[in-house]
């Protein structure tokens, strides 16, 4: 944010111009001299004025720093989000259903990382899809239809830095891009990270950096000056969590260009982690930017763990309405409970989360998602996973269960 002071003036007579372009009355940006505005940009420092500067029509001449009009230039940011995988470790639910449509915390993975983007000033987004690609489609364009969407058909798994180089027409030109996988839900304030003007990894410190990609930092800097992937002794415990923000996307897709064409694969694959250490060394600066959480979603255990930790940082209902609504039971927030769903006799919570027409009875519940139209009778379970239209009756302890499915222990 810059603030600028009329010469003489006081806080009441600020000008409080974003770090964007401000334009002047007359239009066309210049320093000093009468009319105009000013280029406001990020690291720009604006000085005092005292030369008499004139706005247009019949108003008086002022003196002071430029009498301006301030407007945003837009520079757009789009996302990529690949979520063609098979998601082979979340079997059953996902003979049925895409990964990235199972819910957690009430509702699909994918929409949460789609709502934080929108929330952000994302405004474009590409799904590279593949494996049930046809119902994230459907889904998508149902739920987020004022989004500039596209969708890109991978068909053979060939990497990370394959999913993004198919989207190079769409892409090649933006402004700025946004890469986010589809199986991990990162907190973070991303309205910062877009404002650092330059390319940016999200980072998060782990306990035991061995075990994923680190980035390697400039000393006292966090200027990124390598990508390490899985190192014996890394020098950072600082983890690459999957969001990658470039600012010069037609750079990025060279570099994929560029790896391809070399055949440079990585345990069998086209690694975008390849492409960014190419850009690297052809002087592309990039910087680290921490993260406030890094909640996985690629395994049962992983996924349950992310609807608890979200659940917990959302806005529960009234406990007197909870009772009013469900009369004969007691519920433990926190919890997510969807519309239409019945519940009667029984004790559900906490870190249940449940979508719509779901019915409960005579059944103790915790730690469980339980997918729409589910019905589940005399059941006590805790770390389940239920899956749509699914009937569960009899069961104790922990469960997966995939879409209509039947069970009848009674």
């Amino acid at each position: 944010m810059v603030v600028v002071r009329p010469w003489g003036g006081n806080a009441r007579d600020s000008f409080f111009i974003e770090p964007y372009l401000a334009v002047g009355v007359s239009g066309s940006p210049i320093l000093g001299g009468e009319g105009g505005g000013i280029w406001a940009l990020p690291g720009c420092v604006v000085g005092v004025f005292d030369t008499p500067l004139r706005r247009c029509g019949n108003l008086d001449p002022v003196v002071g720093i430029i009498a301006i009009y301030a407007s945003r230039k837009v520079v757009n940011v789009r996302a990529i989000i690949p979520v063609a995988g098979f998601g082979s470790r979340m079997r059953p639910h996902t003979h049925t259903q895409p990964k990235v449509l199972l819910q957690v915390a009430g509702k699909p993975m994918l929409d949460h990382i789609i709502d934080d983007l929108e929330a952000a000033g994302v405004d474009g987004v590409t799904l590279v899809v593949g494996y049930l690609g046809d119902r994230i489609e459907q889904h998508v364009r149902k739920h987020y239809s004022h989004l500039t969407l596209n969708f890109v058909r991978q068909d053979e798994m060939l990497g990370l830095g394959h999913a993004i180089a198919i989207c190079k027409e769409i892409h090649k030109d933006d402004d700025r891009l946004l890469i986010i996988l589809g199986d991990t839900i990162v907190k973070a304030d991303f309205k910062q990270m877009f404002g650092l003007g330059e390319s940016a990894l999200a980072v998060k410190e782990v306990d035991d950096p061995r075990r994923f990609g680190t980035v390697e930092l400039k000393e006292k800097s966090n200027q990124i000056t390598g990508l390490l992937e899985k190192a014996e002794n890394p020098p950072t415990n600082l983890a690459i969590v999957g969001v990658y923000l470039l600012n010069d996307p037609a750079l990025l897709f060279k570099a994929l260009d560029y790896i391809i064409e070399k055949n440079i694969v990585t345990k069998g694959e086209i690694q975008l982690t390849d492409a960014l250490s190419w850009m690297l060394e052809q002087g592309h600066r990039m910087l680290s930017f921490s993260i406030d959480a890094w909640l996985d979603c690629g395994k049962p255990e992983t996924l349950l763990d992310t609807n608890r930790r979200l659940l917990e940082t959302m806005e529960q209902p009234n406990l007197d309405a909870l009772r009013k609504a469900y009369p004969s039971s007691i519920i433990v927030p926190p919890v997510s409970i969807a519309k239409g769903c019945e519940i009667e006799n029984s004790i559900v919570g906490p870190y249940v989360s449940m979508r719509h027409n779901v019915r409960i009875q005579n059944s103790i519940l915790k730690d469980c998602t339980i997918g729409k139209e589910a019905v589940l009778e005399m059941v006590n379970l805790h770390d389940s996973m239920i899956g749509e239209a699914a009937a569960v009756q009899g069961v104790r302890g922990s469960i997966s269960v995939g879409d209509h499915t039947h069970i009848d222990a009674k």
